[in-house]
């Protein structure tokens, strides 16, 4: 790799993984589900962290202080087949996270970024491991099928990174590693306990669509 991730990993860099999105709103939970089967199958060094930074926007930014490099998880409107992944880095990102909107998540995280640049610590080595959502319009809803098959690969991408540029390689786990959220919003058991569409509406709230309306 490039003279400066050889730099970093020498002085044993703070790297943060961060899963953006809304796990309740169908493929913008992507990056959310990504970091938690990456932190349930691994276990890391002290020097890595990795967070579900769901929307919190500046809410991140003191973690993004102490981190030298910054690894995203995160659904983003390529404008591409949907199910496609995409890898933009460093200087790319920013520009990349605000193209076109697709949630307040990203439009809060294009904040954070701006943000930390302005204030001087913006991580130096950035790394956007996106892919384009299928579906977006399904409140409630679990990851589709084109996108949840993007998690393995994206983990691996991340993998890869840790490993070629900074020299981490973790220990692998059986799958049942901490998770990063309570057990109750985990995929398996938010998807697989969600109502039928006969009994729950999938675009919104049913009373506020009328009579016969969903």
């Amino acid at each position: 790799m490039e003279g400066r991730g050889i730099q970093v990993m020498q002085n044993n860099p703070h790297v943060l993984v961060l899963g953006i999105g809304n796990v309740l709103w169908a493929d913008v939970g992507f990056g959310v589900r990504a970091a938690e089967v990456m932190v349930t199958r691994y276990a890391f060094p002290d020097t890595v962290t990795i967070m579900d930074g769901g929307t919190q926007g500046l809410y991140l930014l003191p973690y993004l202080e102490q981190a030298d490099a910054l690894i995203v998880f995160d659904a983003v409107d390529y404008g591409l087949t949907p199910g496609t992944m995409k890898i933009v880095r460093d200087g790319d990102v920013p520009s990349f996270m605000g193209a076109k909107k697709m949630s307040l998540h990203q439009t809060g995280f294009q904040d954070v970024l701006s943000t930390a640049a302005l204030m001087g610590y913006c991580p130096d080595r950035l790394l956007l491991i996106g892919v384009q959502p299928v579906e977006l319009e399904d409140y409630g809803g679990g990851l589709r099928d084109a996108v949840a098959a993007c998690i393995d690969p994206a983990i691996d991408i991340a993998l890869g990174e840790l490993r070629d540029v900074f020299g981490i390689e973790p220990e692998r786990r059986n799958g049942d590693g901490p998770g990063i959220n309570v057990a109750a919003i985990g995929r398996d058991s938010y998807e697989g306990g969600r109502p039928s569409a006969d009994d729950a509406c999938r675009t919104g709230d049913a009373r506020f669509f009328g009579p016969g309306g969903r």
